[in-house]
């Protein structure tokens, strides 16, 4: 496909609300239906969050009152970008607090 044809399309919009954390993984919100290109965490919580991807094991931390972008298609000239395959589960744990934790996604259409 010519690069230039390709758009960019945002999915549905996850979060989870930090009142509801027990310290243990829960699910920020569905699998992704797409093949990730570019995502963004917010966290606009009173408390500090880790990320997972198989709800086990700590891959990210998300300080309270931040947020991080990755562009996994930034500077592609040509073949194949990196992306998070469809089907990809995030979880999120922490203490319960006040405010949320969110998830946006961009992928490629």
């Amino acid at each position: 496909m010519n690069p230039l044809s390709i758009r960019a399309t945002i999915d549905i919009l996850r979060s989870i609300d930090t009142s509801t954390f027990t310290g243990s993984y829960q699910a920020l919100g569905t699998p992704v239906s797409n093949s990730i290109r570019i995502m963004k965490f917010v966290n606009n919580s009173n408390q500090d969050a880790t990320i997972s991807i198989d709800g086990v094991n700590d891959h990210e931390i998300l300080p309270q009152g931040s947020y991080f972008v990755i562009d996994f298609s930034a500077n592609r000239e040509t073949g194949n970008a990196w992306e998070f395959p469809a089907n990809t589960q995030f979880y999120v744990k922490g203490t319960a607090g006040t405010g949320s934790v969110y998830l946006s996604i961009y992928y490629a259409n």
